[in-house]
């Protein structure tokens, strides 16, 4: 069976010759193959596809079976390699059913089956070069990018479809101008020089292209990163010295470099003796060798001896054959899908079971119901198959622009994009084979705002773009452990944030040490106060025998220097880390060495009181305050002091807290009080004793000196109330540690103020007035007073 295969061409397009001069290679294999379609015969016609008329005709003959020079039926139409141009055609083939193939229309819009119903390509959509376009932008983390294309529908739909998918993968367009042939590029300078995104994307066909880099080539474009669409990425007759600037390191997808065995030797073998009734042929050999077939006085005259690989040429630049391994797979499409129709078994087709066709009653239509199922493997192990929408595999190469010293240009694969991969493993990119454009040696930075660094978190602002976007430092509390953090996060109550406010620490504990000075300091006044207490009890206990010190019941001197150095030693307590057991004994502690202190304080009151009432006469209060009863009003005075503490520990003790109220970047380690009535209880205590000692002695303050400790006791009273009363607002405004600082300064200045005042006056004499210091000095007072 003969038939003819159509396929656009266009005049001496050196490109589209190639792709005439593939599909009359691959039909010859096909013809060649034994096994394909034995006994069939494919033929070909080739329609000059450069303008309307002959699209047209091309389409019109194809429908009502007119051709010259062929007898064989047409099953389909392969072309045209722009995208503008297949919808003219399939609009025409649609309504009969005649199916149509391009190699490479690329517009994602021809996948839409309800307006494209015969279409098919075995090249893929310019969707998935779009995906592939911003997922290279991602990973190459360019935010910001311009774009400019050309006025054509592969142009117009690729970077519409690029704007429309750019916000999913958080890509923002900051420009997007046409470039035109025929009227100035004003706009496009003035985007190119001002603009500050560093990758232009280029979305246009080659011609396009070509046009572009000629004009802007003096304009000196050198801190561009140029992202090619795959019309043109791979074609390296655009390179020369002028374009350097902005051809080196332009990188883009294209499509696989398949090798077709045989192909590229055939296409070597271009020769118009072996095609003389090729008008083309003859033109390009004219145009690459400067001759003509004509006699004319300006061109020699052709032979068609020129050897074509000697003479440097457009033609023979090919690096690779990417295009035209399309071609080949298109036209095998058409063979398998043909062979797949001729095959009976049983008086059935196997692969759509209806009935079987011989060749003579090959159909269009029948052709293109098999083409849907068309799956194979071709000689260069390229597999073929088309979805539902007629579209095959989409595969990639990432390639990459290498100019050298003497301006050739090498494309470099880099990496290579795949559909059908695992999620996340579409694109794949060797970094260390890249050469960067832009003058740079390493990846180019095209953003609009740098991202938001550890510690800020990232505002949107409604009058830019979302890539412009604002950076805020987290509020105080909060903290981003991520760049571009679209919140900051709250740090638990027990930590806060470091200096940069991009990780959450434990914050430190502060409680008053003894490693730090007013710590330390406490400390060494607690440890002389205990020390002057044993010192004057020693002195005391050395001189027990003396008037001074039996005068007003030594046994009471002694308790009370006793429950003084308790006093100095309870201030310890206060100091150090909190715990269960120091907080409770800390403040029970000090209620009940203060109370006896006090109790014995007014135990020596109360016996100078009436000890100056027993001169008098009929009086005989003396007698009945002895030292029994003044050891039992020491007792009973302390013990409802025990009372209120025992029953302060058995209800609500006080406890060891972590206060992180009152500073937020640090943890106060305190004791709270459990029950404030139990708190107040005992310092209400202590301060009721403390006025009855203070009214007692100052009733007594003008008592003969011999016997009179009032006046001491009523200036060491004194002193008691008035740091106690100060205590109270120090105690309640002061915080953390100060807390505890005020309490231990309250117990040792009452405490000093008790010792010195009551028994520095009695050292003194002991020590330095030994004379005054005997009976017979006293009965001398006393006859003097009397």
């Amino acid at each position: 069976m003969h038939f003819c295969q159509c396929v656009c061409s266009c005049r001496w397009n050196l490109r589209e010759l190639t792709f005439a001069l593939t599909v009359i290679f691959t039909i010859e294999e096909i013809n060649k193959d034994p096994t394909l379609l034995p006994g069939t015969t494919l033929g070909y016609h080739l329609y000059n596809g450069c303008g309307s008329e002959n699209l047209i005709r091309a389409a019109i003959e194809a429908l009502n079976g007119k051709r010259e020079h062929c007898s064989g039926q047409i099953i389909g139409l392969l072309g045209h390699s722009s995208s503008g141009v297949s919808q003219y055609i399939n609009y025409i083939l649609s309504p009969l059913s005649v199916p149509h193939l391009s190699h490479l229309s690329t517009c994602a819009c021809l996948s839409n089956k309800k307006i494209y119903p015969t279409f098919f390509r075995t090249v893929p959509s310019d969707f998935f070069q779009v995906t592939g376009l911003l997922q290279l932008m991602k990973y190459f983390d360019w935010r910001w990018v311009g774009i400019i294309y050309s006025p054509e529908m592969y142009a117009y739909e690729g970077t519409e479809n690029f704007i429309k998918l750019s916000k999913q993968y958080g890509i923002c367009v900051e420009y997007y101008q046409e470039y035109s042939k025929t009227s100035k590029p004003t706009l496009v300078v003035e985007a190119l020089k001002t603009s500050s995104s560093k990758v232009v994307i280029l979305f246009m066909g080659l011609s396009y292209t070509d046009s572009f880099f000629s004009v802007f080539e003096g304009y000196n474009i050198t801190d561009k990163q140029f992202i090619g669409s795959e019309s043109w990425i791979s074609q390296t007759k655009l390179a020369s010295r002028e374009r350097r600037s902005m051809l080196q390191g332009a990188m883009g997808f294209a499509i696989p470099d398949a090798k077709v065995p045989g192909l590229r030797e055939y296409l070597l073998r271009l020769n118009p003796l072996k095609e003389p009734q090729s008008e083309i042929v003859k033109t390009v050999w004219g145009h690459i060798f400067g001759c003509a077939f004509t006699p004319s006085n300006t061109s020699t005259m052709c032979t068609g001896s020129e050897d074509l690989l000697t003479t440097p040429n457009q033609y023979t630049a090919f690096t690779d054959l990417r295009t035209e391994s399309n071609v080949y797979n298109a036209v095998y499409s058409f063979a398998h899908a043909l062979h797949s129709l001729l095959q009976c078994k049983n008086r059935l087709n196997p692969t759509t079971g209806n009935a079987c066709v011989s060749k003579t009653e090959v159909r269009p239509k029948d052709v293109l119901e098999h083409l849907h199922y068309v799956n194979f493997t071709t000689n260069n192990d390229a597999r073929v198959f088309f979805d539902e929408n007629g579209d095959p595999a989409s595969h990639y190469d990432l390639v990459n622009w290498q100019i050298h010293r003497n301006d050739s240009a090498e494309i470099v694969t880099i990496g290579l994009y795949r559909t059908s991969s695992l999620e996340g493993e579409n694109l794949q990119i060797l970094d260390s084979k890249i050469t960067w454009g832009g003058g740079n040696n390493k990846v180019v930075r095209s953003v609009c705002r740098e991202p938001c660094p550890l510690g800020t978190r990232k505002a949107i602002n409604k009058n830019r773009p979302v890539c412009c976007f604002d950076c805020f430092e987290c509020p105080e509390g909060t903290i981003s452990n991520q760049t571009d953090s679209l919140n900051c996060l709250t740090c638990p109550p027990e930590f806060w944030p470091n200096e940069s406010k991009d990780k959450c620490l434990s914050k430190p504990t502060e409680y008053l040490s003894y490693k730090e000075i007013m710590g330390t300091l406490l400390t060494i006044f607690s440890c002389i106060g205990v020390f002057l207490s044993l010192l004057v009890l020693i002195i005391f206990f050395t001189h027990k025998e003396t008037p001074i010190v039996k005068a007003n019941n030594s046994e009471l001197s002694f308790l009370l220097l006793l429950s003084l150095k308790l006093c100095f030693l309870c201030s310890l307590t206060f100091i150090g880390r909190p715990s269960e057991w120091s907080c409770k004994l800390r403040h029970t502690a000090f209620g009940i060495t203060f109370v006896l202190c006090l109790s014995c304080v007014l135990g020596k009151t109360m016996l100078v009181v009436l000890a100056f009432r027993a001169t008098l006469p009929s009086n005989n209060m003396m007698k009945k305050f002895g030292p029994l009863q003044q050891r039992l009003s020491v007792v009973i005075f302390t013990s409802v002091q025990v009372v209120i503490c025992i029953l302060w520990l058995s209800t609500n003790p006080p406890f060891p807290k972590e206060n992180m109220k009152y500073y937020k970047e640090k943890i106060i380690l305190e004791c709270d009080v459990g029950s404030a009535v139990g708190f107040w209880a005992v310092l209400g205590y202590i301060g009721c004793l403390a006025l009855l000692c203070f009214i007692l002695a100052f009733l007594a303050r003008k008592l003969p000196d011999t016997f009179n400790e009032a006046k001491f006791i009523t200036f060491s009273m004194l002193i008691f109330c008035a740091v106690w009363i100060t205590f109270i607002p120090a105690y309640v405004s002061s915080p953390g540690k100060f807390t505890v600082a005020v309490e231990i300064f309250a117990i040792l200045a009452s405490s000093f103020g008790l010792l010195i005042c009551i028994f520095s006056p009695k050292c003194y004499i002991i020590l330095f007035k030994p004379e005054k210091n005997s009976k017979k000095q006293m009965r001398v007072k006393l006859k003097s007073r009397s």
